[in-house]
């Protein structure tokens, strides 16, 4: 399957500063910006910062930045699912995760995470895709924003809705484990009946495990 990458770009007006949101965006580009120090939420900014460069380098990885003039300030990455996970058991090329979502603190209720989302979706070649991400509470922010997992979930699945994510059921043990976890899933409309059908076969696996 080819991968193509379409890049777009759109200017978010917030009460904190003007940024742009952008991408997906090659990784010579990715090395050349700043990197925020307060993204801290998956590892040390200038690790994430390494990892963010190296998922840009695959060809199927995308990241989608919100930039403050020369600094990243939010980020988005898109990638095949991690080959431990059973996402990945059906070796489906046209199977992406969303994996990470994370913006700073000073921009959050300011929807860049939506419009992160929005800019992702714009590029066409996302059609070709079913788009999946795994929500789990224990990598929520409940401290830093005071909400609770209901609230966190309820922005979560906003957020999710702004890339046209929905809520769809599986048997998967980790995302069973607490009511909050969910799977949030897009199907992109070139997406065949077969690719659906293997894709329900991956949602639930235990279902013939007693």
């Amino acid at each position: 399957m080819e991968h193509k990458k379409i890049y777009n770009a759109m200017e978010l007006k917030t009460t904190k500063g003007n940024l742009i949101i952008e991408g997906p965006i090659p990784s010579e580009q990715l090395s050349s910006f700043e990197f925020h120090q307060d993204l801290v939420a998956f590892r040390p900014p200038a690790q994430q910062h390494k990892a963010l460069i190296e998922i840009a380098d695959l060809p199927e990885g995308r990241i989608i930045i919100a930039r403050e003039f020369n600094t990243i300030v939010g980020y988005v990455t898109f990638l095949y699912p991690d080959p431990l996970e059973r996402w990945s058991q059906g070796k489906m090329e046209n199977l992406i995760e969303l994996g990470a979502i994370e913006v700073i603190p000073k921009f959050r209720g300011c929807s860049v995470g939506k419009s992160l989302l929005k800019v992702s979706m714009m590029d066409d070649a996302m059609e070709d895709y079913i788009i999946i991400t795994t929500e789990y509470y224990w990598h929520w922010d409940l401290k830093g924003t005071g909400l609770n997992v209901w609230e966190y979930r309820k922005v979560m699945e906003k957020m999710m809705g702004a890339g046209g994510l929905k809520w769809f059921a599986t048997d998967d043990p980790e995302i069973s484990s607490h009511p909050a976890n969910c799977l949030m899933v897009k199907i992109g409309n070139r997406v065949d009946n077969e690719s659906i059908q293997k894709f329900d076969q991956l949602r639930f696996m235990n279902r013939f495990m007693y």
